[in-house]
């Protein structure tokens, strides 16, 4: 069964004109996917050796001066420069997006930075959640599973969300002296959502026993410490049968090797993988064949994303899915014939009111999900009045808000949808009566929506 480049764009990638030289068949998506990263290096982003410096300095003068840091000239700063960083983040990603022609990249990025979504908890680390996705997702994109659980179970980002820094071994030197105990966030969400899935057969006793394990795993913020062994439960811990033991994160790491390749690691997954690109309702018989090359491979990614390209249903499936606000203005944006540096080059005040505003007016506030459950990926989720409203009011306004001039919406019609757009929609531009107005139906319309 093949895909085709309508298809490829609708399901895969970022809607049409597709880029020039993107994959349109299963083998060149997988073997884009192989290749170097190049959106990365064409909108490149600091990492956390270029941030912690800043953050480790910063959180130091926090701490010393306290209520009177945020008086001082360099605290003042410094929160400048994160939100100038987290607002570059955006750009990026929007950029990338944009200019990408192995859509597909992009597409898995956003999938996965959802499964390990965190959020920042203080105006120090607003950053953090964005360098998750840098350090821990993409690098990760098509290798072993367990690699990318490992990097971002362990990423500070990850740490700092679900309270991983408060968590002690209760007979650990720290946890004795100090009288604190375990914090079992960031193992129930290990077990519940990066892995297993709610339901699962683990115990109380798996989650308290992993929550052991873990400790040790922290972050300091003026430090930059990553693992303290006075934290650490002493002796071995028992998941799910299995006994680990070892020192530093040597048995953290071998646990979630274990829970990578678990079958009920590859049904939870294939699952959320099937729903996100294919149905609300995914098929059966697809989610049963992700699950079983995830199984065959041991979780090599590259093997379940070559069994969603080729299975039927990736071809034959109808263009049901709702588009994430993120995917959506995306491929508003394409239509319009606007570019990654366009998005980069976009004064401040218009992008934090046209774009960011607006995705957290359909509902997507930019690094910012209500839980570590991440953002729906159903439709009934996302088309209700106030995020439909949002986006037709985004696609009303945009032709005019990006300050683009438009020969002829017939033409922004056929790159946008080509065969896709129906009758009632080529009658609706053909009368409107203006320019503006037609390009703003073709973004509102059923067809730009859906995928």
């Amino acid at each position: 069964m093949t895909l085709g480049p309508d298809l490829v764009a609708r399901r895969f990638g970022y809607g049409l004109p597709l880029p020039a030289g993107a994959p349109v068949t299963a083998s060149a998506m997988l073997q884009a996917l192989d290749g170097p990263d190049r959106m990365r290096a064409a909108w490149p982003l600091p990492l956390m050796a270029d941030h912690l410096p800043m953050l480790q300095a910063t959180a130091t003068l926090r701490k010393t001066q306290k209520d009177k840091a945020r008086d001082d000239d360099r605290f003042k700063q410094a929160l400048t420069e994160l939100d100038h960083l987290v607002m570059l983040s955006l750009r990026s990603t929007l950029a990338r997006a944009l200019d990408a022609p192995d859509g597909f990249r992009e597409r898995l990025v956003a999938f996965w930075a959802n499964h390990f979504c965190t959020r920042a908890k203080d105006r120090l680390t607003v950053y953090l959640p964005a360098l998750l996705i840098e350090e821990a997702i993409r690098p990760h994109l098509t290798g072993p599973f367990a690699d990318m659980l490992i990097a971002a179970t362990t990423h500070p980002a990850m740490v700092l969300y679900l309270d991983q820094n408060v968590s002690f071994g209760p007979d650990s030197p720290q946890g004795s002296r100090k009288r604190r105990g375990l914090n079992e966030n960031l193992a129930r969400e290990v077990m519940e959502l990066h892995s297993l899935g709610v339901g699962a057969a683990y115990t109380q006793a798996d989650v308290r026993q992993m929550a052991e394990l873990l400790t040790g795993l922290t972050f300091d913020l003026t430090t930059g410490e990553t693992f303290d062994p006075r934290r650490a439960e002493p002796g071995s811990e028992t998941v799910l049968g299995q006994s680990y033991d070892g020192k530093g994160l040597q048995p953290i790491q071998a646990v979630l090797r274990d829970l990578a390749v678990r079958p009920e690691t590859a049904t939870h997954i294939a699952t959320k993988l099937a729903r996100h690109f294919v149905a609300d309702d995914p098929p059966p018989d697809l989610v049963a064949a992700l699950a079983q090359a995830w199984q065959h491979s041991d979780g090599q990614l590259g093997t379940v994303y070559h069994a969603l390209l080729t299975h039927p249903s990736a071809a034959l499936a109808p263009p049901a899915k709702v588009r994430w606000p993120l995917d959506y203005m995306v491929t508003g944006l394409r239509a319009l014939g606007m570019t990654g540096a366009d998005v980069i080059d976009m004064a401040d005040g218009p992008f934090r009111r046209r774009i960011r505003r607006t995705l957290t007016g359909m509902g997507m506030p930019w690094l910012l999900p209500a839980g570590p459950n991440g953002f729906p990926d159903t439709g009934e989720d996302w088309i209700n009045p106030p995020y439909l409203a949002a986006r037709i009011a985004w696609a009303m306004r945009a032709p005019t808000d990006m300050g683009l001039r438009i020969a002829d919406p017939m033409a922004v019609l056929e790159r946008a949808l080509g065969a896709s757009a129906s009758a009632e929609l080529r009658t609706a531009v053909a009368r409107a009566e203006t320019r503006s107005e037609a390009v703003g139906l073709i973004l509102a319309s059923t067809e730009m929506n859906r995928r």
